[in-house]
């Protein structure tokens, strides 16, 4: 099975030989002759991807009128459809690694990314999370061998690299060592630029990252600000790396939103697909400029 045999590639026991073998990360089959193609369901998500916590207002459903034109040309995932078609033929199935710090913003925004460009859609941590079994027994094998989930990290980095049409929203480890920085370099790297406040208000509502910051379930939201305010500052030098950074702040400004809550998954994605375009760009201007007369 298919299944099996990525599941095998991303994550060898052998690699892993700490750790408990993870269940498969995919659930669909092709049969023996079929090659992987971007039509396949992503792994970790192929769920329609919405607009994270803030929504516009729905637009009105259609009765058939002309109304329903307006509808077409009003909805924002057109446009980042139409940019991710521009996008997609030059960017030549090249992996796109997001940095940052974690949050829903930035899972959201991956996942809705891999759905334009038809890519797989990988998240580096939850696949450390995947061979070790749970969340709390990687919780146990960071606190426990801290150098062993290093490796791990490093081990999935190594994978995903290796391969191509993949999104992968990278943990905070691939920032973390010169190592990982240049797996990184495999790919092109958007550094996810979230406000501070708005991480750590969805780490108190949604708590099953407060682990990873080794905060507890009854932690106040000053301390896992102080607490990622801290964090930030350690990986920040690893972020600038990136080939580009979009920035939630920049995103709302330049729309012209009163609020930073007003900016929705699609904004976000557009910025992203515009980022990476002038990043392949450059790249075909370089390559043509290094070609001998």
């Amino acid at each position: 099975m298919v299944a099996m045999e990525i599941t095998r590639t991303l994550l060898p026991s052998s690699s892993f030989s700490n750790l408990r073998r993870a269940p498969p990360l995919f659930h669909f089959h092709v049969s023996p002759s079929s090659s992987l193609c971007p039509d396949v369901l992503h792994s970790q998500s192929s769920l329609p991807i919405t607009s994270r916590s803030h929504f516009r207002k729905p637009l009105a459903v259609s009765d058939g009128s002309a109304s329903a034109t307006k509808v077409a040309v009003d909805d924002p995932s057109l446009e980042v459809k139409k940019k991710a078609m521009d996008v997609s033929p030059e960017l030549k199935g090249t992996t796109i690694f997001l940095v940052g710090m974690k949050s829903s913003i930035k899972t959201s925004l991956g996942k809705f990314l891999a759905n334009v460009l038809r890519y797989y859609y990988f998240d580096s941590d939850s696949l450390v999370e995947e061979a070790a079994g749970t969340l709390s027994a990687a919780k146990s094998l960071r606190e426990v061998d801290k150098s062993g989930f290093q490796e791990s990290e490093t081990e999935v980095l190594k994978q995903l690299s290796s391969m191509g049409r993949l999104v992968v929203c990278a943990g905070d480890g691939a920032t973390q060592s010169s190592t990982n920085l240049a797996l990184l370099r495999h790919g092109i790297t958007i550094w996810i630029d979230v406000p501070l406040d708005i991480v750590a208000r969805g780490m108190v509502e949604d708590q099953t990252q407060l682990s990873a910051y080794d905060l507890s379930t009854s932690v106040s939201y000053p301390e896992v600000l102080t607490r990622l305010s801290t964090a930030y500052e350690e990986m920040r030098g690893g972020y600038a790396i990136a080939d580009a950074t979009v920035s939630v702040q920049q995103v709302a400004g330049k729309l012209g939103y009163d609020e930073i809550d007003d900016v929705t998954t699609e904004d976000m994605v557009l910025e992203v697909l515009k980022e990476v375009e002038k990043l392949t760009r450059v790249k075909k201007m370089m390559e043509a400029a290094a070609r001998p007369f």
